[in-house]
């Protein structure tokens, strides 16, 4: 009876706090894969967010290189019609028709 005994005492004064241990263990360990997802989603939209600039940043770089090799002519050109709105370079650039009577 006495062995009986000891053998219970020593799985509640080793078992008790082991399964405490693992149960933490198991919280810390899921907080943490919680910590790590939001970490790499916001990861994700700051790439995409760069992803993003860095086309808009392209396609200035690849005007700008077009109005460098054009002649000087149509480099003014294209300054201007950068700095006007939409609606009025396509007014500029329809064809105007002169009807003559004769």
């Amino acid at each position: 009876m006495r062995d009986l005994t000891a053998i219970f005492l020593a799985m509640i004064i080793i078992g008790l706090p082991t399964i405490f241990l693992m149960a933490t263990a198991n919280r810390f360990f899921k907080f943490r894969e919680k910590k790590l997802e939001v970490e790499a989603m916001h990861a994700a939209e700051k790439a995409a967010q760069y992803a993003a600039r860095s086309s808009e940043l392209e396609e200035r770089v690849r005007t700008l290189e077009q109005i460098v090799t054009d002649s000087g002519v149509q480099t003014a050109a294209q300054i201007e019609a950068l700095r006007k709105p939409v609606r009025h370079v396509a007014a500029q650039t329809a064809p105007q028709t002169n009807d003559v009577i004769g």
